[in-house]
């Protein structure tokens, strides 16, 4: 942590940075990050290469600040939840910090700061805060409320415990707002989001008697319904609510046949080891991969199915 404030405290201008198709936990670590760096007068910037981020995200403070192009003149740069150096979507050419709490992460930064027991890598930047004497402020509060809220899966995960209702507690108590969060988080959706569920949920597979749910979206679903990739993830944090199921598996199809997995796990399988037989990574019960080659669905069902078999 003190490598990580020398360097901070060195650079001219600082660029944090969320990964591709950002989750709030990404967005919300960024955002309490930005808000340390402008608390120590710093010149900062905002980089995601994704284009078009959840619309829900935004009441995320600074989210207005985002920039699809990195600066030139960055000097240092800091990635908040992303496992895989690819997902930056960017060649970081100055020093780099690797802040993250992903199993598969493989220290590509510079300085690592990588706590893989942690439940969200907004609570690896509470903890950074709270180490470090960091005054916490609403703006931070909320930034990293919101993405424990998602990445607890509304704190209905099997990894939440009595340390995440604390983080949470601690939060509140320094201004987070909450309720907000929970709006916007846990309630809010769009209606391009709910045509792509009944979409998913009508065309569901369910295989090893009743243990693996998996859907298949094509991209025309995606272009018919008016989705984003995130969008999909509501069928599948779902499915596993059903009987039986024990893992859920998504196969999104991109425009260019390409296949975009993740993997959802509510017992002891281990998708991320799955995942990473597939180049990819995560953790024991949330995990995702790339197919980068041309295969049709039915195809990268198979495959991906044959893997999990094996696991349960």
């Amino acid at each position: 942590m003190s490598e990580i404030l020398n360097k901070i405290d060195k650079a001219k201008h600082i660029v944090v940075i969320s990964h591709i198709n950002p989750d709030a936990d990404s967005i919300g670590g960024a955002s309490a990050m930005y808000s340390f760096l402008l608390q120590n007068h710093k010149k900062v910037s905002w980089f995601c290469k994704t284009q078009y981020i959840e619309k829900k995200l935004s009441f995320i403070p600074w989210f207005e600040k985002i920039k699809t192009s990195f600066p030139s003149s960055a000097d240092l740069a800091i990635s908040l939840d992303c496992a895989d150096k690819k997902r930056l979507g960017i060649e970081i050419e100055c020093e780099l910090i690797n802040i993250d709490h992903h199993e598969s992460n493989d220290n590509y930064g510079d300085v690592n700061l990588i706590q893989t027991n942690f439940i969200s890598t907004t609570q690896v930047v509470y903890e950074f805060f709270k180490a470090n004497s960091v005054k916490i402020n609403k703006k931070m509060a909320t930034a990293l409320y919101a993405g424990l809220l998602e990445d607890s899966d509304m704190f209905l995960s099997q990894n939440v415990d009595g340390t995440t209702f604390a983080l949470a507690k601690e939060l509140i108590e320094n201004g987070a707002d909450f309720q907000l969060c929970n709006k916007n988080i846990a309630k809010s959706i769009s209606l391009a989001a709910l045509r792509l569920k009944a979409i998913m949920l009508k065309n569901i597979f369910l295989e090893c008697d009743a243990r693996v749910a998996i859907f298949c979206v094509s991209d025309e679903d995606m272009k018919s319904s008016g989705a984003l990739e995130n969008d999909c993830k509501a069928a599948l944090e779902e499915a596993l609510y059903l009987p039986y199921v024990e893992v859920s598996l998504l196969l999104k199809q991109n425009s260019d046949f390409t296949i975009k997995g993740s993997l959802r796990s509510n017992s002891d399988v281990n998708v991320c080891k799955i995942a990473m037989q597939l180049g990819g990574g995560g953790h024991k019960n949330r995990a995702g991969f790339n197919i980068e080659s041309f295969v049709l669905l039915h195809d990268a069902k198979k495959r991906v199915l044959n893997l999990i078999k094996k696991e349960i």
